[in-house]
């Protein structure tokens, strides 16, 4: 049976009030949808990437495949396929760069957990680079430097053999390609401060941190070249969904395995230089972690620093117990929140809907592997935040960023409810039981967005 594809011209004219038995046949007349079907209508989507001639190509075998039958259908979305990822591997080999052949040392700034993990990551991939991690704990260094392994965060793991360590700033920076700064960010600018002496003005900066600086609420982006007293210093940051024991377990952060099935994620580097950005992308990727790219600074920074603030609230609502569906509609207001600013701030909403803001949100909020997300579950289970904080040996940003958040609301006129009853009970000045209930009576409305952002008055 012949496959049913709707007139364009009729489509595009269609409203909500049409009525759709002009266009469309009665059920019974109805094709079983298929792949085919699915490509020839996202048919500019499908191709606003691709080569034109392979695009067309690709096109015209979907478009004419449904008249042929189901075999025939098959058979043009496997050519169809072939096709794509052939034209995946000369892409690559087209953009393939000598960045990694030229670098020769890279220098990791902190040797907190991530810091670690990505140091292993980039000593993985050329075992002649030398990858020097800045520390200032003298005993962890000396023991790395023994062992190859970090005594404080990953005892359990061996590091590759060129990965060294050093509390000597100077030599630290002697020679280094790329700089992956990894100091928490209420830390960042006064360390940074203190070796802005040895840090060469062109040397690479590829942040790792995520969060607001508390009283500034500076991003790093704005921290780091303050900080060295450089305007130019050249700055890319890396964010999306990943969690340091996952890299460090050589668990695949660009695959991940489910029965055999590979399934694919990715991080973002962004920078407003496209060269940068490239040369960032060819250092860090490798074949468990896909890397994509993007020029929206601010909007990948933004919802990396905003993620761990929402991921504390989905904590909150695990940590009382009140299932799934307030999580699920506390976690969609939250990223409505993070939307809304965001894009005042000037970061493009297609940012926000992508690996490093949605993808990023839903790993932080969802998976226990996230400090953030257990400090919202023991606050919600009655926990005091000074003792939570006292017992981890490592930084939960969201609690610095909360307050952070709540300032640039009130500059941007954002109304934020679910990050504002964040940083009440952060600030000890609403119980978790209190703030739930306070969201829960805001007033019943047709569009509880609408009435955020035209209200200027509420909650404030």
């Amino acid at each position: 049976m012949a496959a049913f594809v709707p007139d364009s011209s009729l489509l595009s004219t269609l409203s909500p009030h049409s009525d759709c038995r002009r266009v469309f046949p009665p059920p019974e007349r109805r094709p079983v949808f298929n792949a085919t079907f699915a490509l020839s209508v996202s048919r500019p989507r499908a191709a606003e990437n691709l080569e034109p001639e392979l695009a067309e190509e690709i096109l015209n075998l979907s478009s004419s495949a449904g008249v042929e039958g189901g075999k025939d259908r098959r058979k043009a979305v496997r050519i169809a396929w072939e096709k794509l990822v052939r034209w995946s591997r000369s892409w690559r080999f087209r953009v393939r760069g000598d960045v990694l052949e030229r670098t020769k040392k890279v220098v990791v700034l902190g040797g907190g957990s991530f810091g670690t993990a990505m140091a292993a990551h980039v000593a993985s991939k050329k075992a002649e680079m030398e990858v020097v991690i800045l520390l200032r704990d003298h005993h962890v260094c000396r023991v790395l430097n023994e062992t190859h392994r970090n005594c404080k965060y990953f005892p359990e793991f061996k590091l590759p053999e060129n990965v060294v360590a050093t509390t000597n700033s100077k030599d630290a920076f002697v020679g280094a390609d790329f700089c992956l700064h990894a100091v928490p960010v209420q830390f960042s600018s006064s360390f940074l401060e203190g070796i802005s002496q040895c840090v060469d003005s062109n040397l690479p900066f590829i942040s790792l941190s995520k969060g607001l600086e508390l009283n500034t609420l500076r991003l790093m982006s704005q921290i780091i070249p303050q900080a060295l007293k450089n305007p130019r210093q050249p700055f890319v940051v890396l964010s999306g969904p990943s969690f340091a024991v996952e890299l460090m377990k050589k668990l695949p952060t660009g695959w991940l395995y489910v029965k055999h099935v590979l399934f694919l994620l990715a991080m973002v580097v962004a920078s407003k230089d496209k060269k940068l950005a490239g040369a960032a992308q060819q250092l860090l990727a490798s074949p468990t972690l896909r890397i994509s790219s993007s020029s929206d600074v601010i909007g990948v920074e933004l919802a990396g620093a905003l993620k761990n603030v929402l991921a504390i609230a989905a904590g909150v609502v695990e940590g009382m117990d009140l299932g799934n569906n307030c999580m699920a509609a506390l976690v969609a207001q939250g990223c409505s929140e993070i939307r809304w600013l965001a894009t005042k701030m000037g970061a493009k909403p297609t940012t926000l809907t992508g690996l490093s803001g949605f993808g990023d949100i839903m790993l932080t909020c969802f998976v226990n592997l996230s400090r953030n997300r257990t400090v919202g579950i023991r606050l919600g289970s009655g926990e005091k935040l000074e003792d939570i904080l006292k017992s981890m040996n490592q930084v939960a940003e969201g609690v610095s960023t909360a307050g952070a958040v709540i300032a640039l609301a009130q500059k941007y006129h954002v109304k934020m409810p679910v990050l504002t009853a964040v940083a009440r009970i952060i600030d000890d000045e609403l119980t978790p039981h209190k703030a739930v209930m306070e969201l829960m009576n805001l007033p019943q409305v047709s569009s509880l967005s609408s009435l955020l952002l035209c209200h200027e008055n509420l909650l404030y």
